[in-house]
């Protein structure tokens, strides 16, 4: 049962306030230089004269986003300084990401090889940090404070896209491309100032101690359930997001509209939802809001059918959908990493807790490399149809798996 093998995590180091703060600020740290990249680096480089081919070339930065499971063990094996485990794996990486920062600043927006290249080292440091800081999150938090935790880390990346992505292009428009990344470096070094205020109360393992591996995660059956449900609740959600923006292109929308549309519903939804969220987890548990998501996500999937159908006409409705499956994602993300840290190991929270959340998008990235062909084959309504349907097995699948369980006791 998976409520009985979960051990207790020692007590937390930290005041409950404080280490809210602590978690706010690391996950901070890995999001102003993520959506720098990810959000303000393309439409620079387009306005640059570079094309879509080659900005296109920047999805290769989410390869270390999907393959950080390969080396989390290492992650939860070493030391880098003797008095500091995860603390000194933040320290090193954002040390390194602000110099990559720092790096891009003679290439200029149209050399794309450079800024690839050290967008990649760039981006192997920041999922490197993420592992440190979620496994730090997990041995951490207490079981009740798990989805408030995560909350914090949903709040955190929204803020990020707002520092990292918004701001970067009004100060590049403004101050030009130094300017803007040397703001950028600045922003990265503030929350460096909660990786000095880490306090971590595990020692060095012993030599007889079970070394984290990916061997010992699989062969914990209740982790493997998890993993199943990793796997399928959002094998959906790819395929309408990438089909998102291209659809309502076709639909009429202007540009602008969408950029609004797109910033403002982040925003928000990554402040409003992630609240939301951890409360519900709170009060009903993961198994009962994951149901709950997986029904409203399913209701906006078969209205974006609708209208690609024409059984929906006008933009409203379209948007509503629009602004409505970007609450659902951040909500369903809060609960989804409650549940994966209650099955992770003290041993190795790191490894532990990384696989799962790889697996996750992995199914999510694989969605969205499809979508497109889907939709040049069988037409919009078809695909979004499409989305519904697994949507809603996923729901139910997901719902009997940890009923089978018993996660929500673990994750409560």
């Amino acid at each position: 049962m998976i409520a009985a093998v979960q051990p207790a995590l020692q007590a937390p180091a930290l005041g409950r306030s404080r280490l809210f703060v602590v978690l706010g600020g690391l996950y901070l740290a890995q999001a102003i230089p993520s959506y720098l990249i990810a959000a303000a680096l393309p439409p620079i480089m387009r306005e640059a004269g570079i094309s879509r081919t080659a900005i296109g070339y920047l999805s290769l930065l989410f390869l270390p986003l999907v393959l950080k499971f390969l080396w989390a063990p290492l992650v939860d094996r070493v030391r880098p300084f003797a008095r500091a485990h995860r603390a000194g794996w933040v320290i090193a990486t954002q040390t390194g990401v602000i110099g990559c920062i720092l790096a891009m600043i003679p290439l200029g927006p149209t050399n794309v090889a450079g800024i690839l290249a050290i967008g990649f080292l760039a981006a192997l440091l920041i999922s490197t940090q993420d592992i440190a800081t979620d496994g730090y999150a997990v041995k951490q938090l207490r079981p009740e404070d798990r989805a408030v935790g995560n909350a914090i880390q949903g709040g955190s990346v929204a803020l990020g896209v707002v520092i990292g992505g918004t701001l970067s292009l009004v100060l590049y428009h403004h101050v030009g491309w130094t300017g803007m990344l040397l703001s950028a470096a600045g922003f990265s070094l503030l929350p460096l100032i909660a990786a000095l205020a880490m306090r971590e109360g595990d020692a060095a393992p012993a030599a007889a101690a079970p070394r984290p591996s990916i061997r010992a995660f699989l062969r914990r059956p209740e982790v493997r359930t998890i993993l199943w449900v990793a796997l399928t609740y959002r094998v959906s959600e790819g395929l309408v997001k990438a089909m998102e923006g291209p659809y309502l292109v076709d639909a009429g929308v202007p540009l602008n509209q969408i950029g609004y549309l797109s910033g403002l519903s982040a925003a928000t939804a990554g402040l409003a939802g992630s609240a939301v969220a951890a409360l519900l987890v709170r009060r009903c548990g993961t198994a009962a809001t994951l149901g709950l998501l997986g029904t409203l996500r399913t209701l906006c999937f078969a209205l974006f059918a609708a209208h690609a159908l024409g059984a929906v006409v006008g933009l409203w409705p379209l948007f509503g959908a629009a602004g409505f499956q970007t609450l659902i994602r951040y909500m369903e993300i809060v609960a989804l990493y409650s549940l994966f840290m209650a099955v992770s190991s003290p041993e190795q929270p790191g490894t532990d807790f990384t696989i799962l959340a790889c697996a996750q998008l992995v199914v999510y990235l694989l969605g969205s490399l499809i979508s497109g062909k889907l939709a040049d084959l069988l037409g919009y309504g078809a695909l979004f149809g499409l989305a519904t349907l697994l949507s809603g097995v996923a729901t139910v699948a997901t719902v009997r798996l940890l009923a089978t369980g018993r996660p929500g006791q673990a994750a409560r």
